[in-house]
């Protein structure tokens, strides 16, 4: 599911959701309806996409007002001219699905890239501005400061075969079945009409499609590669849906050739799914390396291939050697992207000063009194938004030194940029929740917090007094947020902040030597 973009720009790009339709520019990627989910309840702005996207989201949609779009063609750029932010958009091929893009943002908020669903193959990245490709040994001329990158594939470290090797490896396993009659492709996915054009081609008959049952795949196919589709269900090439219950289907189609004892058809499924989540046993994983070169027949009787629209780990890797960002999102599940190696060395808060226009870009504004004018130490950005905003509403009762003593204390946070704010940047700044949350779940998420944070809290310690104080918890707004703790304990300050908001001051942990010595001495106790 595609993640909203930061409050500080002024554009959108695959969401349309109450908090992106407050956004004066709209962009999308592709046509795949997971990126164009809520999109028939947007009626105004204009939405940025190639002519195919449009063609193919109005099949999807066609109550949508076709005059909604403005057409950006792969290699083309749009000066678009906002009243507070002018930037300039250019298209990029995504090596995704028909008329899918990566979009390239230029503007006063910097240089970012939006890669969208994509596979990051060499091609595709020698099309983007040479100023922004460097190489293993160089930085590019121009470094982007934020990619919002497809991850995927990105905890999926085997090397996957090109989408030209997948697709001979299609062509093989047909041409070493010669007695299949029927030969059934699971290729419905938009993006997999390249492996049915090769098939016609290779062998000269179109494939069929049945419009009744599959009304989508069919618009869709009649937009992109229309010579390709046939009514007529003689022909060997069916396509064949691969959900739902694939593999039941496909046991029931073998079992009905032998009872009629006829040849036994031919069943191809092209995705990376399949070996993404396959069982790998010992035996599996000694032909781990040789699984990716041939397909592979699986226990119900259907062939695999491992063809991906989508950048292993290793090509995203590869990938951001060349563009070395300042910044990587993840616009896949939450926090992906810091399973790559490149994000864990470069992507770090600390390196963020307080001028960074990474703070507006998030709508958060830190002010000089947050600096150490002697020593240009910052806050570390796992300072919680509630004590900054308390700092910066009265910074009258804390001292340079307490802040920076606070800032010290808390650790670097291991979630990736924006990684808490996902939703619109929601929790970028804390929040005040209209009703009073009963004392079990809002200590639950407390602590949840805290130790997300690695922070040192005594959940027990916590729980503990939960009860004695759950009927004089005073009945006004809560405030969620996240507070750092010392080692040692929490200053009288901290004290105050903490009592300030009806919150129990958190106790530290033993340490983990005090807990082994203790033992050792219960033992020895024993012992004698």
């Amino acid at each position: 599911m595609p993640i909203e973009m930061p409050k500080g720009l002024p554009f959108s790009v695959d969401t349309w959701t109450p908090s992106s339709n407050t956004k004066k520019h709209h962009f999308l990627t592709h046509a795949h309806k997971d990126h164009s989910q809520g999109i028939s309840t947007h009626s105004s702005f204009p939405i940025y996409a190639t002519s195919i996207t449009k063609n193919l989201t109005l099949n999807y949609y066609p109550h949508l007002n076709h005059s909604l779009f403005v057409d950006i063609e792969i290699g083309h750029s749009i000066a678009i001219d906002d009243p507070f932010q002018p930037f300039t958009v250019t298209a990029f091929d995504a090596n995704h699905c028909p008329g899918a893009v990566m979009f390239l943002f230029e503007g006063p908020f910097g240089n970012i890239l939006h890669t969208g669903d994509c596979r990051l193959t060499p091609e595709c990245l020698q099309r983007l501005p040479e100023k922004y490709l460097g190489k293993i040994s160089r930085e590019p001329k121009c470094r982007l400061d934020y990619v919002f990158l497809d991850c995927t594939f990105g905890s999926f470290s085997s090397k996957m075969p090109s989408k030209h090797v997948a697709i001979r490896q299609v062509i093989d396993c047909i041409w070493n079945h010669p007695d299949a009659r029927v030969v059934y492709l699971t290729c419905d996915l938009l993006g997999q009409e390249e492996i049915l054009v090769s098939v016609c081609q290779t062998f000269g008959s179109k494939i069929f499609i049945d419009k009744e049952n599959n009304p989508d795949c069919f618009q869709s196919l009649s937009l992109t590669v229309p010579d390709i589709i046939s009514q007529d269900p003689s022909s060997r090439f069916h396509l064949f849906d691969a959900f739902p219950r694939l593999s039941e289907r496909a046991e029931a189609k073998l079992a009905e050739a032998r009872a009629s004892f006829q040849p036994e058809p031919l069943i191809i499924r092209p995705s990376t799914q399949w070996y993404v989540f396959e069982d790998v046993s010992s035996e599996a994983k000694k032909r781990k390396i040789d699984r990716f070169k041939e397909a592979r027949k699986d226990e119900y009787g259907i062939w695999h291939v491992c063809y991906s629209m989508h950048s292993s780990r290793e090509e995203l890797e590869w990938a951001l050697q060349l563009l070395a960002p300042r910044w990587v999102v993840s616009t896949t599940p939450e926090c992906r992207a810091m399973e790559l190696s490149y994000v864990k060395r470069h992507c770090s808060y600390r390196n963020l000063s307080l001028d960074d226009p990474l703070w507006k870009l998030l709508d958060i504004d830190l002010q000089a009194p947050f600096v150490n004018e002697n020593t240009h130490e910052e806050i570390s950005c796992g300072t919680s938004p509630l004590l900054i905003s308390q700092m910066k509403s009265s910074p009258e009762r804390f001292t340079k030194k307490e802040i920076l003593t606070v800032s010290s204390q808390v650790k670097e946070s291991s979630v990736t940029l924006f990684g808490r704010a996902r939703l619109g940047l929601d929790n970028s700044t804390f929040i005040y929740e209209e009703t009073v949350k009963p004392a079990v779940s809002y200590l639950d998420e407390y602590v949840e917090a805290q130790l997300s944070n690695d922070m040192c809290t005594n959940r027990d310690a916590l729980e503990g007094q939960q009860d004695e104080s759950k009927s004089n918890e005073p009945k006004e707004k809560v405030v969620q947020h996240t507070t750092a703790c010392s080692p040692k304990g929490v200053g009288e300050n901290m004290r105050k902040l903490y009592r300030s908001m009806h919150i129990f001051v958190p106790k530290p942990l033993p340490s983990l030597v005090d807990m082994l010595n203790d033992r050792k001495r219960a033992k020895r106790r024993l012992l004698s």
